[in-house]
This record gives structure tokens, sequence and C-alpha cells, in this order.
């Protein structure tokens, strides 16, 4: 197989990171499964959850979401990709509706032909500014 180029490269991260969110949204095991690395070592964080070891508990929660995405970066070194960015969420349950954003770091790690994710991590946006010290 050719060499890809970092143009190449970043056009599959990104489309490997599109493809989680709509697994996600379309609670989709199949396609969840596609997406994330199998090793013991794969991760995920939500905001006020504890550690999650493991893909699998992804759907624990059974809201219906829908993602945007902004403030996207994504960084790729030795095999490893990392996309930062904001989930803008909006979900549902139950007849409730709410809208939230959250920091998002998702790790992907090249494996043979393919990106593989074994870190997703999401985190509440905390208001003001961090005390500095001078």
């Amino acid at each position: 197989m050719a060499e890809l180029t970092p143009d190449e490269e970043h056009t599959e991260v990104q489309e490997t990171n599109a493809r989680f969110y709509r697994a996600i949204e379309s609670q989709d095991l199949e396609a969840m499964d596609a997406v994330w690395r199998h090793a013991d070592y794969v991760r995920c964080v939500h905001p006020g959850w504890g550690l999650l070891t493991g893909w699998e508990a992804i759907f624990k929660d059974s809201r219906e979401l829908r993602f945007t995405l902004s403030d996207v970066q994504i960084r790729i070194e030795s095999g490893v990709a990392w996309v930062t960015g904001t989930e803008n969420i909006l979900s549902q349950l139950q007849g409730n509706i709410s809208v939230t954003a959250v920091l998002v770091t998702n790790v992907y790690e090249r494996t043979g032909t393919r990106w593989r994710m074994v870190l997703h991590h999401a985190s509440h946006i905390l208001t003001g500014e961090p005390d500095r010290e001078e």
C-alpha cells in the first residue's frame, strides 16, 4: 500500500470521527464496534460519569442525541491522531429537550489501514477565567 499524504490522513481521521458521531446518533452498535480499537486500554469519559473501560457502555444513556461539532482541530503524529473541539449537543429524553456544549478530545490509533478510537473524553465547559498566579 502506498503511503498516504498528510491531507489524505487528515481526511481519513476526519471521516472516522464523523462515523463515531453517526454511530452515537443512530445508536448503532455495529457501526460503533467498527470505530473503536479492541484493546484493554480503551477508555471513555462522559461529563458527570465515571471512567468507562471499553466502548460498549457508551449506549447506557438512552437519550436521543444530535451533535454539531465546532472548533475542530486534528493533529496526527506517528500513527496517533487526536481530534479536539466542542460538541454542541441537542438531546431529548421523555419529551424534554436540552442543549449543551462540552469540550471533547477523541484519540485514534492507526491499526493497519484504519484509524481506531482508543479514547473519547468529553468535559463540561467551565465558566469564568481560571485563576492565574503572577
